[in-house]
């Protein structure tokens, strides 16, 4: 068995729940009429993964959302090589069940061309350090300075103020 680098590899997929939702809350999207493409770029270097959901709504009929998945699949392979790392859902909209295969593959090359202009996102332990690096000054109305107590409390003794 040889390994192509067209071939659609079980690693390329997205499977679990929480890989889909991490790319639905971190990920940049980009719609058109038929479909939304999600997109958490990613900066290290990393797979271009892809996951597809068709639901119901689409279409009744599980042959057709099945042709959707397959054409999904097919440009995803063939655009693979030529994406920016990340994780990438395809949500299917009703108007995708009404196109025919050669504008379903329209679409989704026109929906990957502007996946490749997209920024890479920032990730939240980054966005974390960058809050904890930032100086901020007390607020205003906050007599102690950071990491200290107030006097009343630091002795020991209660103020007459305190109950």
């Amino acid at each position: 068995m040889s390994t192509s680098p067209l071939r659609f590899p079980r690693c390329a997929h997205l499977r679990a729940s929480a890989e889909f939702q991490a790319v639905f809350g971190e990920g940049k999207r980009v719609s058109g009429a038929a479909f939304r493409l999600h997109a958490l770029l990613k900066p290290e270097p990393a797979q271009t993964r892809l996951g597809v959901t068709v639901s119901k709504r689409v279409d009744k009929a599980a042959v057709g959302r099945n042709r959707l998945r397959r054409q999904i699949k097919e440009v995803f392979r063939l655009q693979r090589a030529s994406l920016r790392p990340g994780d990438y859902v395809l949500l299917a909209k009703p108007e995708a069940a009404k196109l025919d295969n050669a504008a379903v593959r329209a679409e989704l090359q026109m929906l990957f061309e502007r996946a490749r202009g997209l920024s890479i996102a920032t990730t939240t332990a980054s966005a974390t350090k960058s809050a904890l690096i930032s100086s901020d000054p007390p607020a205003l109305n906050d007599p102690t300075l950071p990491g200290t107590m107030p006097a009343s409390h630091a002795s020991g003794h209660r103020d007459s103020t305190d109950t």
